[in-house]
């Protein structure tokens, strides 16, 4: 029986034990997984913000510190708007969301897939997208309850409970990528909110 792609689209900035814990139900079910961490790129160059503080390069060596070794899991750089940002809305009514669509599906090699989500606005969002998401419980351990943790020990330099948030190597990689935590510590947070999904303000217009 040919295998089914499971598709999970989030920020994953950082990578979390609640991460782990889907992506390992879903290979426990037998399912090809793409793990897709979201990129906002402006003139070829990735933006980060303190909402979104790892680039895509730190977030794929999180993953693959815990995944690394399973052919089962693929890292997908594949989740990405390019600036404008305001071009990919509204959502379905913008050519540019759909073509989104397709960019994510471009490298999926199997036939049949399904997406991952715990939410129930993003599963309807993913239903009109056509992209077949299963109904999901959702996990405690937020990215941004972890990043809020990091910032705190960057600002106080008071030990945080944040490393029983995530995996052991993922903690090596915040660890070793300190400057970036201490960068956004103190900044202010030059994201937007925008039909559920966060953007950066740089790059939307």
């Amino acid at each position: 029986m040919d295998r089914v792609a499971a598709i999970y689209l989030a920020h994953l900035n950082p990578f979390t034990n609640a991460h782990q814990h889907i992506i390992s139900l879903l290979l426990q079910q037998n399912y090809i997984v793409y793990v897709c961490p979201v990129r906002f790129v402006k003139n070829h160059g990735e933006i980060n913000t303190r909402s979104f503080p790892f680039s895509y390069d730190i977030r794929r060596a999180m993953i693959e510190s815990v995944f690394g070794n399973n052919k089962s899991v693929v890292v997908s750089p594949d989740y990405f708007l390019t600036s404008p940002f305001i071009k990919y809305l509204p959502p379905l009514v913008s050519p540019y969301s759909w073509m989104l669509r397709s960019q994510i599906l471009r490298n999926v090699k199997e036939e049949k897939f399904i997406t991952y989500t715990g939410d129930p606005a993003e599963r309807m969002a993913l239903s009109a997208f056509r992209l077949n998401p299963i109904k999901a419980a959702r996990f405690a351990g937020s990215a941004s309850a972890v990043k809020e943790m990091l910032y705190r020990q960057a600002i106080t330099e008071s030990e945080q409970a944040w490393r029983d948030k995530v995996p052991a190597g993922v903690a090596d990689l915040i660890e070793c990528n300190w400057v970036i935590v201490k960068r956004f510590a103190r900044s202010s947070d030059n994201t937007l909110k925008v039909f559920g999904m966060k953007i950066p303000k740089e790059g939307f217009i």
